[in-house]
């Protein structure tokens, strides 16, 4: 049985189609996945684009979810703004 890859980056022009699995290997200075078209074509995609990549433990635990409320990160905001400009004793 052959081994495929799902190609899973949402903007890539191959989302969704799955390929025969090559291998993965780190060159660029990245880890990359080796895949074959239906005509027998190499090609080569950042691990993370697919279905090859390990998760991302902070993903998978986040969940789609925040730990922090947009108001309250706009607050902080303002507040290190103030800090950096005024210095710490003089807020």
């Amino acid at each position: 049985m052959d081994r495929t890859v799902l190609v899973t980056h949402p903007f890539h022009p191959l989302f969704g189609r799955r390929f025969v699995f090559g291998g993965v290997r780190q060159t660029w200075g990245d880890h990359r996945v080796f895949l074959l078209d239906e005509n027998g074509m190499q090609h080569s995609l950042p691990v993370g684009w697919t279905d090859a990549a390990v998760p991302d433990v902070f993903v998978a635990m986040a969940a789609g979810r925040s730990a922090f409320r947009v108001s309250d990160l706009i607050e902080l905001a303002v507040l290190v703004e103030q800090l950096s400009v005024s210095g710490p004793g003089e807020l």
